[in-house]
């Protein structure tokens, strides 16, 4: 009888003295060194990297500290790495003249990484509205096509089963999915106009409005701000909205109606009870309390005009 010892596969001395802890590390993410020059922006990455104040503090913080959170990027089919997270420490350590930075490269299919690349972004502290927009319908339409997609085991996505895809787009935000559809919004208007409400020349809640005229309306409306020297109130742009649903929008129109003098907006303060009742007795009564305030207030005007006489 032939011997079947050849056919016996022995184990590795590494697989032998391995433990499953290290077996388990093997399959972990590693953080690698990768050079900057192989690293690609996201495509239609909607969030700008700036070489504002804010980005040399970051420049002198790599020189100091280095890249203390590694930027997450996955493999470009073309070559190299595209990034998903980390475009602002990428273009800080191109500042900061080093030649690699800490990456984590993950494989990601194209909805995935658009989750990813929105989502760690969206924590940042300073967000244009045109960013906030733009990443706001890139994650709805990366959701829309995953939301019904089943997995493996032919299950929808438990996650996303009934909820508004809004819903779940303004999850781990300070916005309301009402507002997220506002934000979206945003992205009908044209750059020139875009680019007044990130300057905050104009208004989130009039920028909304002008949002619904057309591309064509759009860029007479710039012409007219231009002539009057005017940017359209709330009021003023829901007006030009309604002229532009009626089709009766015309570039005499929006002069005739940025022209108007704009009602000045009265400033209202409100004291809430708890905060007059760290000042007043017990048993004062709201009553007693406003009262008792505009007595003081008297005062202080009674006071302010005899010095100014003085």
């Amino acid at each position: 009888m032939k011997s079947s010892a050849k056919n016996v596969k022995l184990a590795s001395v590494d697989d032998l003295f391995s433990t499953e802890e290290s077996r388990q590390d093997s399959d972990r993410e590693k953080v690698r060194e990768i050079p900057l020059s192989q690293l690609h922006p996201f495509k239609g990455h909607p969030f700008k990297v700036r070489d504002d104040a804010a980005m040399m503090d970051t420049v002198d913080s790599v020189r100091q500290y280095g890249i203390l959170v590694p930027a997450i990027a996955r493999p470009d089919p073309n070559g190299g790495y595209e990034l998903v997270a980390g475009h602002r420490r990428h273009r800080a350590c191109q500042l900061a003249e080093l030649e690699t930075m800490p990456v984590i490269v993950r494989e990601l299919d194209d909805d995935a990484a658009v989750l990813v690349m929105v989502d760690s972004n969206l924590q940042r502290e300073h967000i244009l509205p045109s960013e906030r927009a733009f990443a706001y319908k890139m994650k709805l339409e990366a959701i829309e096509r995953v939301k019904g997609r089943p997995k493996n085991v032919g299950q929808v996505v438990p996650h996303f089963y009934g909820k508004r895809t809004t819903e779940i787009v303004a999850e781990g935000t300070n916005d309301s999915y009402k507002q997220v559809q506002r934000y979206i919004r945003l992205t009908e208007l044209i750059p020139p106009l875009l680019d007044l409400v990130d300057e905050k020349k104009i208004a989130f809640n009039p920028a909304y409005e002008l949002a619904f005229l057309t591309k064509e309306e759009q860029a007479l409306l710039l012409d007219a701000m231009d002539s009057e020297q005017a940017t359209p109130s709330l009021s003023q742009a829901q007006r030009l909205k309604k002229f532009s649903q009626e089709g009766r929008l015309s570039i005499d129109v929006m002069r005739a109606i940025l022209g108007e003098e704009k009602k000045t907006e009265q400033a209202k303060i409100t004291l809430t009870s708890d905060t007059l009742k760290r000042y007043f007795p017990k048993d004062y009564t709201p009553q007693r309390m406003q009262d008792t305030i505009i007595q003081l207030l008297e005062q202080w005007q009674r006071r302010r005009q005899r010095e100014q006489e003085r």
